[in-house]
């Protein structure tokens, strides 16, 4: 049976220790158990209805303890997690190699979407690839990006110049990616694992 540590969160939530897993057991209204594992430090979260019985969670844990594993493992080997440890030097150097490509791209792309970034600023994020301020035309792009194989920056830069046409990201903005970036949503995915 799960082992209740003394701990709670504010999302009505208990750490509990599963088949020898940390888990953030989540009790709401819901019909069926969901099972996350969240960077930066693989949080493995598993939300399920109010009434579930402990042999239930324990039962889902072990049946899953393998892909959860996996998971772990996929986000502490990821550039993300190396982004999380990186060394002023670190960033430093991916700043360099980020605002030497994207010029190119930005030039390469202007024609094809009729668009003209005015300002671009490069900057360490931890929650966001890109910004992009339609009024100023100023965009912003995340340095981590030199981590990630160049289709991913080239999607990123596109994105935030997309932006100068379409805000949002509601159906007009996609169907401008896609017209533009058949592939997008692949790019999009390879920074997502």
């Amino acid at each position: 049976m799960p082992e209740m540590k003394p701990m709670t969160s504010p999302w009505n939530s208990t750490l509990e220790i599963i088949d020898g897993l940390e888990v953030w057991v989540i009790r709401k209204a819901v019909k069926s158990m969901t099972l996350r594992v969240k960077p930066p430090d693989g949080r493995v979260e598993l939300s399920v209805p109010y009434l579930i019985s402990d042999r239930a969670l324990c039962d889902f844990i072990a049946l899953k303890r393998q892909w959860i594993e996996q998971k772990i493992e996929e986000i502490r080997t990821s550039p993300f997690a190396q982004a999380a440890l990186a060394s002023p030097e670190e960033v430093k150097a991916w700043k360099a190699v980020v605002s030497a490509f994207v010029p190119p791209l930005i030039e390469r792309w202007k024609p094809v979407l009729g668009v003209q970034a005015k300002s671009v600023a490069y900057r360490n994020m931890k929650s966001r690839w890109g910004s992009c301020q339609p009024a100023t035309g100023r965009i912003c792009i995340n340095v981590r990006l030199a981590l990630y194989p160049p289709e991913c920056l080239e999607y990123v830069v596109v994105h935030e110049l997309c932006h100068l046409r379409v805000s949002g990201h509601g159906h007009d903005f996609k169907a401008l990616m896609t017209q533009v970036m058949p592939d997008w949503e692949k790019r999009r995915a390879k920074l997502r694992s």
